[in-house]
């Protein structure tokens, strides 16, 4: 039964990728059916991602009423929703509507997901998990590709997307009554049995703290912020960057940013095994270093060749750091707190992939394009340091916990 849940958690987190890539594809044409500026592309993303911080933020509060099940159940139904009205809009007007329960389901069900599997499943499966929204992510362009030939043929695309998802509306009904039974299931033994580096005396001390006021907290907030700020903005202007620096056709530029995306997908599944034998704080250090070293590849005078090494060695290192950032949530600052900081996590992580990229932009006016790779480097080593630093702190916590003796860090 276990493993029946866990894949339709899986196709869950699928279905969460489908729509996050269909309006990049479409808007071409659809800006063309509606009449509309091409810059009206980032109204409708940022109406979405508002959404999407929002129900983040909520999600803890929202897990308290609904709980796991109901929850992705009622999210999934405002997506499915959403979708068929991107599908049958008939103005800018309308598509801005359902923008808004499009971002506010995506939001609530993420945070949602990734804190059940935090909470219950082993490592692997976050890693998984994230690969199998990058499959979702695949799709949707792949999907919408079929229906884009013809006049107001993204309907069709986006009524297809739908349909899929008012599908998984009905398993995820059919199956409600298995996500508490499940969750019992492995909170008693089936599941990954987790140290606990908040310690019971913390949880028991902070019981009415609310996330912000949680040690600790902030430090991971600020990893998550440059962690989705890095990702994001690779994909954003890596090949503005490779086309206006390193001189290469728009078209390989193209395809060396999705052999980036590629690493990080590939990666994630290849942590998953990782994580059988390594911790992770280790996967999450690695990852960091690697990935700043692939960063720092991209600043040095070398062929346009060395900078595809650049792309794809970042990709597998940004590859495990969001999976495994996720599962350690409940062990950093127990199961008590974990479902609240975890949509602060989320809404964190969507502010720094809609805002720092946009950032970048403004630089690049100012000082040129080139600026990209010390960007990207910069941040990477932010999110380093402030992990190191959250590190250091929680394991002077678990010393001090073990020692009998107050802590005050």
């Amino acid at each position: 039964m276990a493993t029946f849940f866990l894949l339709i958690i899986y196709m869950a987190f699928i279905s969460l990728g489908l729509p996050d890539s269909l309006l990049g594809s479409a808007w071409p044409v659809m800006q063309t059916d509606l009449g509309v500026p091409l810059e009206t592309a980032g109204l409708l993303f940022m109406t979405v991602t508002a959404g999407t911080i929002v129900s983040s933020m909520a999600s803890g509060t929202l897990l308290k009423w609904f709980g796991t099940g109901k929850l992705t159940l009622i999210s999934c139904i405002m997506t499915a929703g959403a979708l068929l009205g991107f599908a049958v809009a008939p103005s800018l007007v309308w598509l801005m509507l359902c923008a808004i329960p499009l971002g506010l389901g995506g939001g609530a069900v993420d945070a949602g997901l990734n804190n059940y599997v935090a909470a219950h499943y082993k490592a692997h499966h976050m890693s998984w998990l994230h690969c199998f929204w990058g499959v979702g992510a695949t799709l949707g362009p792949i999907i919408m590709a079929q229906y884009i030939s013809g006049p107001d043929s993204w309907r069709d695309g986006y009524l297809t997307v739908a349909g899929i998802q008012f599908a998984l509306v009905i398993l995820l009904f059919v199956t409600l009554p298995l996500w508490n039974r499940v969750a019992k299931i492995n909170h008693t033994g089936l599941g990954e049995e987790k140290e606990d580096l908040h310690g019971a005396e913390d949880r028991g001390s902070e019981s009415s703290v609310k996330p912000l006021g949680v040690r600790g907290v902030k430090l991971a907030l600020v990893s998550f912020l440059f962690y989705s700020g890095a990702e994001a903005t690779i994909g954003l202007w890596g090949s503005s960057f490779l086309v206006n620096m390193k001189e290469v056709p728009a078209a390989v530029g193209a395809q060396w940013v999705s052999l980036y995306y590629a690493g990080i997908t590939v990666g994630r599944m290849v942590t998953g095994f990782i994580t059988f034998k390594v911790a992770n704080r280790t996967l999450i250090r690695a990852g960091q270093i690697t990935a700043l070293a692939g960063a720092a590849l991209l600043i040095l005078p070398l062929p346009p060749v060395f900078s595809l090494a650049g792309f794809m060695i970042t990709g597998l290192g940004l590859a495990p750091i969001y999976p495994c950032m996720l599962h350690e949530t409940p062990v950093r600052f127990g199961r008590k707190h974990s479902q609240s900081i975890m949509g602060y996590q989320m809404a964190v992580a969507y502010v720094g992939s809609t805002f720092m990229p946009p950032l970048l932009g403004f630089l690049a006016s100012l000082f040129g394009i080139g600026v990209f790779p010390f960007y990207i480097v910069l941040s990477a080593a932010a999110m380093l340091l402030f992990s190191e630093k959250l590190n250091a702190f929680l394991t002077a916590r678990k010393n001090a916990l073990k020692n009998n003796t107050t802590f005050t860090g």
